[in-house]
């Protein structure tokens, strides 16, 4: 599946408006650059979403992350993926919560973080692609690496900072089971100058049903 990873309602329309969206993603860095406040982002997000709405946890404690999570699943409702991280305490709140709403574990950059998410309950592994490559070396590598800890696995790879089409293709190749991408990204991948240009002779050079007789 593709989901956009956007807070902002108006790329999320433009997004959902492609037919093809499974979902969106969130973070507390994107819904900071809403003009609207977090919830009723969220809630607006809710409402014009396709399938799942994914919100991060932001509180550093075990009981503070519970409170919020539940409170997440109240503002977005069935469509609620809970993003948690993947540090110790993450990983704690996700084995609490995972049996009641869905969590993925974001931030890994670790084969061994992908396991204990599986053991967690994690629905899905967020691997952050191009950002392990710049500081880990390949991105590529790490998804591969999280690829064979999780066959036969429920808990599936959902990749996110992806800067190109290109990448978001080989991260595919690489494993990932689904991956979460910018507007601007989303619209890349569906354009290449050959087809442009396959599209163009076909109109100069073919003929089609006769549409005003319709």
């Amino acid at each position: 599946m593709i989901y956009l990873d956007s807070a902002i309602v108006e790329e999320a329309k433009i997004a959902v408006s492609l037919g093809w969206i499974k979902g969106i993603t969130t973070n507390p860095t994107l819904l900071a650059k809403s003009d609207l406040t977090p919830e009723a982002t969220l809630k607006q997000l809710a409402a014009i979403c396709p399938g799942e709405l994914y919100y991060q946890l932001c509180a550093t404690d075990f009981d503070g992350m519970v409170i919020e999570g539940t409170k997440a699943r109240e503002i977005i409702g069935e469509k609620t993926v809970l993003k948690i991280p993947a540090t110790a305490l993450g990983f704690q709140v996700t084995a609490y919560l995972s049996s009641d709403i869905p969590c993925a574990v974001t931030a890994i950059y670790s084969a061994a973080q992908t396991a204990i998410a599986a053991e967690a309950g994690a629905k899905y592994a967020i691997a952050y692609v191009n950002r392990a490559t710049r500081f880990l070396g390949d991105g590529l590598a790490l998804v591969r690496e999280m690829s064979e800890i999780l066959e036969g696995s429920n808990t599936k790879i959902l990749a996110a900072s992806l800067k190109s089409s290109e990448e978001a293709a080989a991260t595919l190749r690489a494993g990932a089971h689904h991956l979460t991408i910018p507007l601007s990204i989303l619209q890349q991948m569906t354009v290449h100058e050959l087809s442009e240009k396959t599209v163009v002779e076909f109109q100069e050079k073919g003929r089609g049903i006769n549409l005003k007789k319709l």
